[in-house]
């Protein structure tokens, strides 16, 4: 299943500039897994040391925040667009 994956300007280096790559995968975890394949570096930027989204990262299926679904385990239709969007913070 290929899904669309939203960069954001932060991550955009380590896809040449693109703002949306397309990769496989069913699931978050097997998306960002793609991305990584495809575009190495992703990893290390969204993952912590046990393998889980960092708390700075979010990450959505089409408007849903996967830490309020199944995490990784979410599922991700055919042709959905996952979005990367990191904490804004400030004050």
């Amino acid at each position: 299943m290929t899904v669309t994956v939203r960069v954001p300007t932060t991550l955009r280096t380590l896809t040449a500039g693109a703002s949306e790559v397309a990769v496989d995968g069913s699931t978050v975890g097997e998306v960002l897994d793609g991305l990584e394949g495809a575009h190495p570096g992703f990893k290390s930027r969204l993952f912590d040391d046990e393998g889980q989204l960092r708390r700075f990262v979010n990450v959505f299926v089409a408007d849903d925040d996967v830490r309020f679904l199944a995490g990784l385990d979410t599922p991700v239709p055919d042709g959905e667009t996952v979005a990367i969007i990191p904490a804004v913070a400030g004050g």
